[in-house]
């Protein structure tokens, strides 16, 4: 660590808290947005704790991250290392959901939070573009200095019985002014900006008026006591269009000048001007020459009001989340995560038609008492659900009252006062439905009712897709259980772990397939490989050559011997088929391994206290091209404590990249992880497979460590 970060802090002893080392790193960095992300009890996900600079409405949108998600947050805790992404492009290219919800020009760093061997959270920050391609050295010391001292404040915070839990909402910092002017100077800058000939407005990072003169109110159309304190597009009805709300947001995320021309009320083109820093956002108001226009957009409130920006945003936000969602947990888990802080709802239930009777998929906030009573209920009992789903219309309760006036028979749900019943639609028919509660009696505008429907929309469509994905998934289960080892067995001085992900999404069958086998107390054997093809036919193919393998194997047949009588089984089974596949014999009273391969990948090995080695082996040809092949083999010190790694294509191939980069990156993301526990070492492996490519292959990963 270098020493220019070393004044940041006193001594370990005296630890700031969470905000000041937050404030310490926004300042000391140059970046003018930040964030803390903490784990949730479940370390599952992550919460947004506290921010600096964030508005309210972008830091409600971003407040909690699954820890699975592809974002820069997220990405950084499980990989545990530094996230940059430099600019728009790049967040394009490999964060494509945050891209497409933030599509403004700004530079992001995301490091994780951590003291071994636990993980705390993440520091995500944010700097105005354009900035260089790289963090520098000074901006690279104040992140990890400040990460490793939140990571100690918060495990001595556990460790003393008061660990930090992230709470339901962001707490959001407010950066500190330079210097503060006595009245006398406040007055004076007053009399100057109602001197000049345009009108002058400030936005704090909320987007609410915190000052405006009467020059900039009267061209607005405005009074200056209803703007101040309020965000301008909720009281003036011709700035209800996205674009002014996204003219806001670009100039808060982006730190840039952003201009446009709008007309008012009377007709006037006005020219804005936005101008942000840390503290809010100032705006210059001047009129544009030239004869008022009539009938201009917003003389008169619409009929129909255009969709909020910001309600626009988290519309995209949720659409693209729930691309990503694969089963009907998944949907349960996005819908509670993110639709029910987008509708500022506290509880939450989702319901599915199925054999005539509505079925409790997932709830939140909501007592087992209740959930029990409605689960199950046939079609043809008199509840608002059911009433929604025949009639294909949502339903909205304001109060109590007005749902117990329309269905009499109505249970409620302690400390629940208003309830939107919203038709899950898909393929034109309905599967069931979405009910959202509230705390407090509500009166849903038309706004409410047109996005919560829309809401409803999305999510109806995502359950339908992973129904038949659940109902696939079922199948493909099964058939894979019965090609793949269902457990490794347990070997004396041997620590394994193995993953495997199929490329087909949806059926989840591939070719990819390994295997331990225990030959005796001191010796056993490892095999992957990789069979041609994803579909049934290499699936069962696979389950063939494992057997064969393992039939050799347990005969007491030498590595190359065993390759060998394999191959020739291949042959006759299917002379079209080929498959690569690396055996690995281990003596652990000897400390060795002897390694045989069929045109598959080389193996990583890690001694201890060394980095990880790509091993230099002969090969022989792949297993089902030549009946005479003949398969060397190399014998390799195995020390206790060392790490070999098996692994098939799939996991380190990204298009435009050499195959054998892809090993060495490969052996340095081993080498960094290597004194973790070995199943999380695995996962580490497979999330950054998953994160870095679009992925058209199986991956077949299988970890061995002599202990």
């Amino acid at each position: 660590m270098g020493d220019q970060a070393s004044y940041l802090f006193g001594p370990a002893d005296d630890l700031p808290g969470l905000d000041e080392l937050l404030a310490h790193a926004v300042g000391n960095t140059g970046s003018h947005m930040g964030g803390v992300y903490l784990l949730t009890p479940g370390k599952d996900a992550l919460r947004l704790e506290v921010a600096m600079g964030l508005p309210s409405p972008i830091a409600s949108q971003w407040s909690r991250l699954r820890l699975e998600s592809l974002a820069p947050a997220s990405n950084a805790l499980r990989e545990r290392r530094l996230i940059w992404v430099p600019g728009q492009e790049e967040m394009a290219r490999y964060f494509p959901d945050a891209a497409l919800v933030l599509p403004y020009s700004f530079s992001t760093a995301a490091a994780p939070i951590y003291t071994e061997p636990d993980d705390w959270g993440t520091l995500l920050l944010l700097w105005p573009s354009p900035h260089a391609s790289d963090l520098n050295r000074h901006e690279r010391d104040v992140i990890e200095i400040t990460c490793r001292r939140m990571g100690v404040l918060l495990r001595r915070a556990a460790e003393a019985g008061r660990r930090v839990v992230p709470g339901e909402r962001p707490r959001l910092l407010v950066a500190a002014r330079g210097n503060t002017p006595d009245m006398e100077e406040a007055l004076a800058a007053l009399d100057y900006v109602n001197r000049l000939p345009e009108g002058c407005c400030s936005l704090d990072m909320d987007g609410r008026v915190t000052f405006i003169t009467q020059r900039a109110a009267d061209m607005l159309g405005g009074k200056v006591s209803e703007l101040l304190g309020a965000r301008p597009w909720d009281v003036l009805p011709w700035l209800r269009d996205p674009v002014f709300e996204d003219q806001y947001r670009a100039a808060a995320l982006s730190n840039r000048v952003t201009a446009f021309t709008a007309r008012n009320p009377r007709g006037e083109r006005l020219a804005f001007e936005l101008h942000s820093d840390p503290l809010g956002i100032s705006i210059r108001v001047v009129p544009v020459p030239g004869p008022a226009l009539q009938g201009p957009p917003g003389a008169a409130e619409p009929l129909i009001r255009p969709i909020r920006a910001d309600t626009l945003y988290n519309l995209v936000h949720l659409a693209a989340t729930l691309t990503r969602a694969v089963t009907v947990q998944d949907v349960v888990d996005l819908v509670s995560e993110q639709v029910m802080v987008l509708c500022d709802a506290q509880g939450m239930a989702i319901l599915l038609a199925e054999n005539g009777r509505l079925l409790v998929v997932g709830s939140h906030n909501y007592e087992t008492e209740i959930i029990d009573h409605f689960d199950g209920l046939p079609l043809t009992a008199h509840t608002a659900s059911q009433h929604v789903m025949l009639t294909g219309e949502a339903a909205f309760f304001e109060s109590w009252d007005d749902l117990v006036a329309r269905h009499s028979d109505a249970i409620r749900q302690p400390g629940m006062s208003a309830w939107a019943v919203l038709p899950l639609i898909a393929s034109d028919r309905p599967i069931g439905t979405c009910v959202l509660s509230y705390a407090r009696p509500r009166a849903f505008t038309a706004d409410e009712r047109a996005t919560l429907t829309s809401l409803a929309g999305l999510v109806a469509q995502a359950l339908e897709r992973a129904r038949l994905y659940d109902v696939k998934h079922q199948l493909a289960e099964a058939l894979q259980a019965s090609l793949l080892p269902s457990a490794l067995p347990a070997v004396p001085r041997l620590d394994v772990a193995a993953r495997y992900l199929p490329a087909t999404l949806g059926m989840d069958i591939g070719g990819d397939f390994y295997d331990l086998i225990s030959l005796d107390d001191t010796t056993a054997a490892a095999v992957i490989g990789d069979v041609q093809g994803h579909d049934m036919t290499a699936a069962a193919l696979m389950g063939q050559v494992r057997t064969a393998i393992h039939a050799h194997a347990t005969a007491g047949a030498s590595p190359g011997e065993v390759l060998y009588h394999t191959n020739r089984l291949l042959i006759d089974l299917a002379p079209d088929l080929f498959t690569s596949c690396l055996y690995v014999n281990l003596d652990l009273a000897r400390h060795t391994a002897c390694v045989a391969s069929a045109g598959h990948l080389p193996p990583l090995l890690c001694r201890p206290g060394e980095p990880a080695e790509i091993i230099d082996m002969p090969s022989g040809l792949l297993l089902g091209l030549d009946p005479e092949s003949e398969y060397p083999t190399l014998e390799l010190p195995l020390p206790p404590g060392s790490l070999l790694a098996l692994y098939t294509d799939g996991l380190i191939e990204v298009p435009g990249v050499d195959i054998g980069e892809g090993m060495e990156a490969l052996g340095r993301r081993l080498t960094r992880s290597a004194g973790r526990p070995l199943a999380m070492v695995a996962q580490t492996l497979i999330d950054h497979a998953l994160d870095v490519q679009q992925r058209t292959d199986d991956i077949a990963l299988l970890l061995l460590k002599h202990v």
